[in-house]
């Protein structure tokens, strides 16, 4: 008897703890999914899969297992062992092999009490209340011939005098379709005068830049899940009077035509926070190369590295850094044959100070990547950036075929070896100061919906009949529309129209629809909501 006990003992010892060990979505996986996933996998999103529920997520987990081991999700080219950023994506080993042992047992729920709430995401800003609001002159018709698209569109600024910037935010309009954004600006009207060339078509087409010499970029660009950095005190751009906006924005290929009507945020300093040091940007181009841009050929079937050491600031070509500097962010760029960055600064001391390594580059997910802390580089330090090519068939994006020689140019089958530096003068504590996270407070006390709200349909789920009841705070024009969760727009509810101040329903039948989850949204003018909705018969 005594025997049998200790037996059914340990066998139940062994079981608790087996229950204790087991890897659940509801306490495990999703805490990973929601941080690291569900910001660009959901309605109206890039991700072409929304992963905001167990039965979304177990649906995928195969996929979710394999493109997590290989490292291709969540997107992050920088190698986080080389250094770190602000608004990294990037799984570490342990949520990994975590997400692969919940796979291989079978996908279990868990208890869905246990299950954390979906992330609120914005609508209008994750930063503040915008000083300004600069919208593309007209909706943007995007071919769906699952083709890349880079186009470049002018917004006049109407700055009457030099204006000192803490923020800019890109809002993409059709987030399915807009990849990434580079901004600059341009006070030459060479890119007004380019786009006025084809007046029948909003903006000019531009590859790798925007198409115009005389550009100044920003170090403000928008890639899906990524917050716009926020200048400390003291520290901003001045954009010129007079000077337009440029937004190079690339759309992805996609199979169905779309339109796309973006804006972009501008949050002016403070008149209390003055700019005291200007961020400066320097380059790094192939003239600083031993032989210049003559050393720039990347021929037929080979693996080329080039080395450049120094920096251009302004026309200046600097081998060794004058004084000291904060380094705030940085921004390599290729086109389809680039293989990989590093990019470090050697002291005087000869120690080494990491920048950023890019192991296996990627034209599509480029991005600027701002320093968590603000690296101090001493003065007499130099630059080295080392940019290695692939011009073989290996080389799956390569865009010719066979390979032929490439050189310096801005077209898909030339290519760029070049790096954008934004830093300011040293000062005693700039290692201290985070650089993610920044917010404006404002003192208008306006939120991101202006305060209208869209009450979650009923019933939900449904048989057929929906009623959509939501409230506005002032007169609004609204659009409403369903989506598959996937991202693909299934009907209009209700066009465009006028609704007046206070409070509303409407209704529209969803008989038709098959059993599933769909996303309601409501379309104003600078926000969308969005709820959830179950056909159930």
């Amino acid at each position: 008897m005594k025997q049998s006990f200790f037996v059914f003992a340990l066998l139940s010892s062994a079981f608790f703890a087996q229950a204790q060990d087991e890897i659940t979505y509801s306490e495990h996986i999703a805490p990973i999914i929601y941080s690291k996933c569900t910001n660009c996998h959901r309605g109206g999103e890039i991700g072409p899969i929304s992963f905001t529920s167990y039965e979304e997520v177990s649906e995928w987990a195969g996929m979710i297992k394999y493109v997590t081991q290989i490292k291709y999700m969540p997107p992050w080219p920088p190698n986080p062992e080389y250094n770190h950023f602000v608004g990294e994506r990037v799984l570490d080993e342990e949520e990994i092999q975590m997400i692969s042992d919940w796979v291989d047992a079978g996908t279990p729920r868990g208890d869905p009490a246990k299950e954390p709430p979906l992330p609120q995401f914005t609508s209008g800003s994750q930063v503040g209340t915008p000083d300004l609001v600069l919208s593309m002159s007209e909706q943007y018709s995007i071919e769906g011939n699952n083709r890349d698209d880079y186009r470049v569109f002018v917004l006049p600024t109407g700055f009457t005098e030099d204006t000192e910037i803490a923020s800019i935010e890109f809002r993409p309009d059709n987030k399915r379709a807009v990849h990434h954004v580079l901004i600059a600006y341009d006070v030459s009207g060479r890119a007004a005068a380019r786009d006025a060339q084809s007046p029948d078509v909003y903006g000019y087409p531009s590859f790798g830049d925007f198409g115009i010499s005389e550009a100044v970029q920003l170090s403000w660009v928008y890639v899906p899940g990524i917050s716009p950095v926020v200048y400390p005190e003291g520290i901003g751009h001045t954009i010129p009077a007079g000077a337009d906006l440029l937004i190079q924005v690339h759309y992805a290929p996609l199979p169905t035509d779309e339109v796309d009507k973006s804006s972009v945020n501008i949050f002016f300093k403070d008149a209390s926070d003055p700019i005291e040091r200007e961020v400066n940007q320097g380059l790094v181009f192939p003239e600083l190369l031993p032989n210049g841009f003559f050393d720039f050929v990347i021929r037929p079937n080979t693996k080329p590295t080039f080395t450049a050491r120094g920096i251009v600031v302004g026309n200046q070509e600097i081998q060794n850094i004058p004084f000291d500097i904060s380094l705030i962010s940085v921004l390599p760029h290729s086109h389809y044959l680039g293989k990989s960055y590093e990019i470090f600064a050697v002291t005087p001391s000869l120690d080494t100070l990491n920048i950023i390594q890019i192991e296996d580059w990627d034209f599509n997910w480029q991005g600027s990547y701002t320093m968590e802390r603000m690296l101090k580089i001493p003065a007499g330090s130099r630059l080295f950036t080392i940019a290695s090519y692939d011009n073989t068939t290996d080389n799956p994006a390569n865009p010719s075929n066979p390979p032929r020689t490439a050189t310096w140019g801005d077209g898909s089958q030339d290519e760029m070896l070049v790096a954008f530096f934004y830093f300011v003068p040293y000062q005693d504590g700039d290692e201290d100061i985070d650089m993610g996270g920044g917010t404006i407070v404002s003192t208008k006390d306006v939120v991101a919906d202006n305060g209208n709200r869209l009450l979650p349909p009923i019933p939900n789920p449904t048989r057929g009949q929906v009623e959509l009841t939501f409230s506005l705070q002032q007169k609004e024009s609204l659009q409403f529309e369903l989506y598959a969760t996937d991202g693909r727009r299934l009907q209009v509810i209700a066009g465009e129209s006028d609704w007046p101040a206070g409070d509303h329903q409407l209704s529209f039948d969803a008989s038709a629809l098959p059993n599933g989850a769909y996303l309601v949204q409501m379309k104003g003018a600078s926000y969308v909501l969005t709820q959830r909705l179950v056909v159930l018969r």
